[in-house]
């Protein structure tokens, strides 16, 4: 077992002896002084794993010697002792980044705490994370075994979620692989149960079904509206997970009323599950009653230009003569154009803003070397996701709405997955480039690992041809033509990528906010 080296500075040092040995027993070297300015040179010339510092020393004092001693080592933890509970004492000492305070008179075991808190937090919390999982796993395997529905999978989903970034904070690697292998046969058992039940969603008025993206704006946005303004902000491929690492950042400033999920209608992509949302409708029926609207996918043309015509469709037939705007962000500049405007918005019933930064940076993490470097896995995705959140435009928008009485909704159109397997597929030249769907008239593959739609009518998905069959990858696959398999499938492996069937992609948050600081 690791040994920790204590630096202890009391200007009564001799009376802490009988805690000095409490420690030593229980394997800490402890090295005793009774001023602060050798505690300041002993830092400097010596490593030391914590130090305990009195607050009121003669000559210098412990909050002079932090100072000094944080100005040379700002990462080595410090605890802060005093008898004095003067409230400036402690805000001064916070604000110098100490790691723990402590109120005179002292217990061992007050003392031990502090030290296992610092030093041992990283172990213990990993121990602890790893037994919990361990208890967890076993229920959520015997899940899999009953007949779940659409509600019950939510839960797996978030459980799974949650246990990972668990895995993830304690670094537990062993149980974070054990962890990939219970996702994975989830997400098996999951594509089974879309397949059972997707079409009967869609068909039977009596089925038992979640709510899905055409429903998005009807039964949950629309609803807010009245006696504030509603803003309603949409992240592209925002998944449960990346929600879950930016709300932390996002509670400073709302109160999370609500947290939902809802289900992406297939194929989980922006053209189909986006359009969804704004028009109220479902593919085919989109495509029959606004031909003007809808593009197909044998068309060249952008397939979401038309959302906010979507929009005003919807509110017309659901009787909403409100006063509303609508943003699209695709870069930095159109982001930081939007904070410097976002306060003549107020003066709406509805503002709807689509920000497409996590869609660009999964599709940056295909595109480009160095992005893929920099998100080699799940962890390093959802780090690059926050990092983005606490550094956008974004953020300083949803500062400025929280300064007003406001309601906030956050969502998505659809996750991604991070492929891994890929699956030979044929078509011709009219099928779509998509990777985790296809479509066309004449799609070749072996094998049942699919979901195949023979009738895409009976999913309310258009067809260019009589013949037309939509094909969607399950589980972490990803779809690969014979022609140059080896270089497409170096290319797109390990890829984060959108169109299929999986928890991540279709199983989504809607969250629901109101201002913090307003009264």
């Amino acid at each position: 077992m690791q040994r920790y080296s204590i630096l202890w500075a009391d200007d009564e040092i001799d009376l802490l002896k009988p805690h000095i040995l409490f420690l030593e027993q229980r394997g800490y070297d402890i090295t005793p002084i009774n001023n602060g300015s050798e505690a300041v040179e002993l830092c400097d010339e010596k490593h030391f794993d914590v130090v305990f510092l009195d607050e009121n020393m003669p000559g210098m004092s412990g909050l002079e010697a932090l100072t000094q001693i944080k100005n040379n080592k700002p990462n080595l933890p410090v605890v802060m002792i005093t008898k004095n509970e003067e409230e400036q004492i402690m805000e001064e000492a916070i604000g110098s980044k100490i790691a723990d305070y402590l109120i005179k008179p002292l217990n061992p075991s007050q003392i031990l705490l502090s030290v296992k808190k610092i030093l041992d937090n990283k172990r213990l919390v990993m121990e602890k994370t790893n037994l919990n999982y361990q208890q967890e796993f076993r229920k959520i395997s015997m899940a899999f075994q009953d007949k779940m529905n659409h509600e019950e999978w939510a839960e797996i989903y978030k459980k799974l979620v949650f246990w990972e970034l668990q895995m993830d904070q304690s670094d537990s690697q062993e149980m974070g692989d054990v962890l990939d292998m219970q996702k994975n046969e989830a997400n098996a058992n999951f594509a089974k149960f879309i397949m059972r039940n997707y079409d009967s969603w869609l068909n039977d008025p009596k089925s038992d079904k979640p709510l899905l993206s055409h429903q998005l704006m009807k039964r949950k946005i629309l609803p807010e509206l009245g006696d504030k303004p509603v803003f309603v902000i949409l992240i592209d491929n925002l998944r449960f997970d990346q929600w879950k690492v930016i709300e932390p950042v996002l509670t400073d400033y709302f109160n999370v009323t609500s947290e939902e999920t809802y289900y992406s209608i297939l194929p989980t992509t922006t053209a189909y599950a986006r359009n969804a949302i704004f028009s109220g409708q479902l593919p085919a029926e989109m495509a029959k009653t606004n031909p003007d609207l809808w593009v197909s996918e044998d068309e060249d043309e952008g397939k979401n230009n038309f959302e906010d015509e979507f929009l005003s469709k919807q509110l017309r037939r659901n009787n909403l003569n409100i006063k509303r705007s609508y943003h699209k962000i695709k870069n930095l500049e159109e982001g930081r154009s939007l904070v410097d405007t976002v306060n003549n918005l107020f003066q709406n019933d509805l503002n709807v803003i689509v920000y497409n930064f996590v869609d660009m940076l999964s599709h940056a993490r295909t595109d480009m070397a160095m992005v893929r470097e920099l998100a080699p896995d799940e962890s390093a995705y959802l780090s690059i996701t926050k990092s983005w959140f606490l550094h956008s435009p974004l953020i300083e928008i949803l500062r400025k709405i929280a300064e007003k009485d406001v309601k906030l909704v956050i969502t998505t159109d659809h996750g991604t997955i991070r492929v891994k397997r890929p699956f030979k597929i044929i078509g011709d030249r009219s099928v779509n480039s998509n990777l985790r769907y296809k479509q066309g008239k004449n799609l070749g593959f072996d094998g049942d690992k699919v979901m195949q739609v023979h009738k895409p009518e009976r999913l309310f998905l258009p067809k260019l041809n009589v013949s037309s069959s939509y094909v969607f990858a399950i589980e972490d696959q990803f779809f690969a033509y014979p022609n140059n398999y080896n270089y497409y499938v170096n290319l797109y492996k390990d890829t984060f990528q959108h169109g299929g069937v999986s928890m991540e992609e279709m199983i989504i948050p809607i969250i629901f906010l109101t201002s913090k600081n307003v009264q």
